[in-house]
């Protein structure tokens, strides 16, 4: 991580951040070095996080305290950067900004990889049962339909059932062919948070 450049504050006060960080109030009896040991712990990417903050802050006309903000940051992303709360960042889906000095980025990746891991299985299944049940409900309508058709449009709708039926087998059985993946993944993810540093040594 680098410090900002003095000459970045005009870059900063031109930043496109889509949302306030802070109300006017906020901005005018910030500590900076509160905000910036928060957002730090939350594993903010620092410069769009100050760019948002300087962004906020301008219509109030408040300018933020860049250092002071930037040493609470430093105090701030050594609590967010553990392996434990790596694992808890990946298993909640949160997007990593590679904030994470070096001395601390390969214990805190251990444990994002593992959670991000369990994360990204819940959410495929969670997919999977979701089309599922959009085919069970479309299988149920045409049933309804062909029951009022010509005779001559019951075999498209015939046809059209039986492609969801086969859509609906294949995402049930790769649902439950995830749902064994996803059971070692969370023994991996529980067994890691028991012994974070056993999940560094070879091979593991």
């Amino acid at each position: 991580m680098r410090y900002l450049p003095a000459l970045g504050m005009a870059a900063v006060l031109m930043s496109l951040a889509s949302c306030n960080t802070m109300s006017k109030e906020e901005c005018r009896v910030a500590d900076w070095a509160v905000v910036g040991d928060t957002d730090g712990a939350a594993g903010y990417d620092p410069q769009s996080r100050f760019a948002d903050h300087v962004r906020s802050c301008s219509k109030s006309g408040s300018v933020p305290d860049q250092t002071r903000w930037y040493e609470g940051y430093q105090a701030g992303i050594r609590r967010f950067c553990t392996p434990l709360n790596g694992a808890s960042t990946g298993e909640a889906g949160r997007t990593y900004h590679n904030v994470c000095p070096a001395e601390t980025a390969a214990d805190f990746m251990r444990g994002y990889s593992l959670g991000k891991r369990v994360h990204d299985l819940r959410s495929r299944i969670n997919s999977l049962n979701s089309s599922v049940s959009s085919s069970e409900y479309e299988i149920d309508r045409l049933y309804d339909e062909m029951k009022k058709a010509a005779d001559k449009d019951r075999r498209g709708i015939r046809d059209r059932i039986d492609d969801l039926e086969r859509d609906r087998r294949r995402a049930r059985r790769k649902a439950d062919d995830l749902g064994y993946e996803l059971s070692e993944a969370e023994r991996d993810l529980a067994f890691f948070r028991q012994n974070p540093m056993a999940q560094l040594s070879p091979g593991y």
